[in-house]
């Protein structure tokens, strides 16, 4: 297993040719250890501890006070932040060089409610199918103890970049 751990230290959106130069693991990978530049939204959820292998990215993350809705625990848009990268990532990690991938539809279910006591949380990524014009992955986050909180599904539409 070839393990890396997100710098959190850099943000920024890779430029479309990087990301078309090379395969989707080894860009998933550039992210998770802070070659390439982590994506805006990630600021949002601060991950860490990030492996990434073909299929499968596994990211660890604290859900705290910032997180919080009004009712008085965590928003479930932090679930959907883990929850759709994991998933589009777990899809990019089996993206040939020139190919990429967007979101076509995902659906969450909550199981149990996160608070900022619930400490560290992981969410799982695993792509289910890939084909030339679509895929599909699953993700869940469990707390310390194994517990599901929260698990997706998505369908991903698959295809050629542009060449630079």
């Amino acid at each position: 297993m070839n393990d890396t751990t997100t710098s959190g230290s850099e943000f920024g959106v890779v430029p479309l040719s990087v990301l078309a130069s090379m395969p989707g693991l080894d860009f998933v990978r550039g992210v998770f250890a802070g070659t390439l530049p982590q994506p805006p939204i990630m600021q949002t959820v601060q991950p860490f501890d990030c492996t990434a292998e073909a299929g499968q990215v596994v990211m660890h993350s604290v859900p705290g006070l910032r997180h919080y809705n009004p009712i008085g625990s965590v928003h479930g848009g932090y679930a959907a932040i883990l929850l759709d990268s994991a998933m589009g990532l777990a899809v990019q990690t089996m993206c040939p060089q020139g190919s990429g991938y967007t979101t076509l539809e995902f659906k969450i279910s909550f199981i149990k409610a996160m608070t900022e006591t619930t400490g560290a949380v992981r969410t799982e990524g695993k792509t289910l199918s890939f084909g030339r014009r679509a895929a599909t992955a699953e993700a869940r986050i469990t707390d310390t103890q194994g517990r599901l909180l929260a698990h997706a599904t998505t369908t991903c539409l698959v295809f050629e970049l542009p060449k630079a």
